[in-house]
């Protein structure tokens, strides 16, 4: 562990795809700075992103990587943002082991204007969730309307609603770089609401460049100088997708051999893109057939012969 009182910023260093955890000893507050930058370029290539969309999903997954910090059990924390208007979901999986991945779904005939807004994106009824899945036991899932009309909006609304912490977060994004800002009232803590604003005003000053430009030790040192925080370890976060051939292979066993037999017929395989990776999984009929253990696209050709 290192403290911000011994560094003096000389000239701005960029550790990319790193997360820095800190905490002020003698306040009940606790902050994390994240910055991605191999991890979101590799991410941005996999589809071809609108601009608002792509802002939209590099800040979300800053706050999953900012938020995958506080895990205290091996799993998976997935956010998402899901909506009904021309951007339909954007989803960031975080793990305990401090690999990440993100992707977006959206009307592709739509016209997006550059500068649109996430709330005119999303539409109405829009829903924010955070799913965590312990790799042994039980998913839990936190569901709420969205309220802000920014991912760091909805977050901190989301924190204050469900887990009732006192929550600051500045995030923004570009096509190279992600980052964010996360100050937070520890958990059980005595509220002191003098510390928490002290805290909260300082944060609040951080420019977007700065965060798209700055490592961690010379933001900490640019807003907490006066009241240096401890800081601890860098910890490094990669780009890992958790799709599989077999995990398609569960998948298409629960579609059931008419839907997948009818999709063999018409197109001969039956090909799967992972929305993540771009991984294409290609299945033709012996591969089918030796899933389901039946000659699927006879079956169903029987089915429709029969049903004439």
């Amino acid at each position: 562990m290192t403290n911000t009182k011994n560094n003096t910023p000389a000239a701005a260093v960029n550790h990319a795809d790193c997360r820095t955890r800190f905490i002020f000893d003698d306040m009940p507050v606790r902050g994390q700075h994240v910055r991605l930058e191999k991890v979101w370029q590799h991410i941005v290539e996999q589809k071809h992103y609108p601009a608002a969309i792509q802002r939209a999903l590099g800040e979300l997954l800053a706050a999953g990587a900012l938020l995958s910090s506080n895990l205290k059990i091996e799993g998976t924390l997935i956010v998402q943002v899901q909506g009904k208007g021309k951007l339909k979901m954007l989803v960031v999986e975080a793990t305990s082991s401090d690999t990440c991945r993100a992707t977006a779904r959206w009307d592709e005939h739509a016209q997006i204007g550059e500068n649109e807004s996430l709330r005119e994106l999303l539409g109405d009824s829009g829903v924010f969730v955070i799913t965590l899945q312990p790799q042994d036991g039980e998913p839990w899932q936190g569901v709420v309307p969205l309220e802000g009309d920014s991912i760091s909006e909805m977050l901190v609304n989301y924190m204050k609603r469900s887990e009732q912490l006192d929550t600051h977060i500045t995030l923004t994004a570009s096509d190279k770089v992600c980052s964010g800002l996360l100050v937070q009232r520890l958990p059980e803590s005595t509220p002191d609401a003098e510390a928490w604003e002290h805290i909260v005003t300082l944060a609040q000053t951080v420019t977007a460049d700065e965060l798209a430009t700055l490592d961690a030790h010379h933001i900490l040192y640019r807003l907490f100088h006066e009241t240096p925080p401890r800081v601890f370890e860098q910890e490094a976060i990669e780009f890992a997708c958790t799709c599989s051939r077999g995990k398609v292979s569960d998948m298409l066993l629960m579609l059931g051999g008419e839907e997948v037999g009818s999709v063999l017929l018409e197109q001969g395989s039956v090909e799967i893109d992972c929305d993540f990776c771009n991984v294409k999984y290609v299945f033709d009929e012996t591969d089918i057939n030796a899933l389901f253990g039946m000659d699927v696209a006879q079956a169903v050709s029987e089915e429709k012969l029969r049903l004439q």
